[in-house]
């Protein structure tokens, strides 16, 4: 066995690829490691490229996962949070997740609706049930119980996600809710949520949800509000779970 010391080997042309080793061969790295900003497979095609800094760029999808972040959205005092793009046939499933939503009016239910293909006015038909428990600071619990004032039998409102957030500084909500094959259009559309809320009442509320919008059209669009008044702050993020 020989030994090459050397601080540098480079091409003897820009355009010449230096080979290590033959593709019946493994190279092994002892003691040191291996600086590339963009790495590539035997076929040339690339795996992934940094920056120089850690932050990865081109990653290719085999790498990526089957959970895809799509967009993110912040409220600062807006009356409500929509998304009317990136919902469509490319994902069987998206989730929404809902991190530290603060209302600015005290005890305030937080909900969702969602418009068909081609409608407006946010007013889709929905059968669902709503649980939940709770725990207060003082120490006193109750449930799991059934909320009739918060499930829908047909009703076109929006469906409840969370009961009544506080506005407190340290009060908010936060929770995930998943819906089913949007762009479906053989098949009503189903959805769940589970959310933690801080309650206007000192408790905590751990709410269970779940139901169909009654229509076979595509859904396209979807809507987060409170009740009453605006949304203070709070980030929604929209992920989309690929169908491989």
């Amino acid at each position: 066995m020989s030994k090459v010391y050397a601080d540098k080997i480079e091409p003897r042309e820009s355009t010449t690829d230096v080979t290590i080793g033959t593709s019946t061969n493994t190279v092994t790295l002892t003691g040191n490691d291996l600086r590339a900003n963009t790495v590539k497979d035997s076929g040339g095609n690339t795996l992934w490229t940094s920056d120089g800094s850690g932050n990865l760029s081109s990653v290719n999808s085999g790498l990526a996962g089957n959970l895809k972040l799509l967009t993110t959205q912040t409220a600062s005092g807006a009356s409500s949070v929509s998304f009317t793009s990136d919902i469509d046939d490319t994902y069987d499933v998206y989730i929404f997740k809902f991190i530290n939503i603060h209302p600015i009016t005290d005890v305030q239910p937080f909900s969702f609706q969602v418009n068909a293909s081609g409608q407006t006015g946010f007013n889709e038909t929905i059968t669902s049930t709503f649980w939940d428990v709770d725990h207060t600071e003082g120490d006193v619990t109750g449930g799991p119980q059934y909320e009739t004032g918060d499930d829908q039998a047909q009703g076109t409102g929006y469906q409840r996600l969370a009961r009544g957030v506080g506005n407190l500084n340290d009060e908010a909500m936060s929770g995930e809710l998943y819906l089913f094959a949007p762009s479906s259009t053989t098949y009503v559309k189903h959805f769940y949520s589970r959310t933690a809320e801080y309650m206007g009442s000192s408790r905590i509320i751990d709410n269970f949800i779940a139901g169909y919008i009654n229509t076979t059209a595509a859904i396209t669009e979807i809507d987060f509000k409170f009740d009453s008044g605006n949304i203070d702050s709070g980030t929604i993020k929209l992920y989309g779970i690929s169908k491989s």
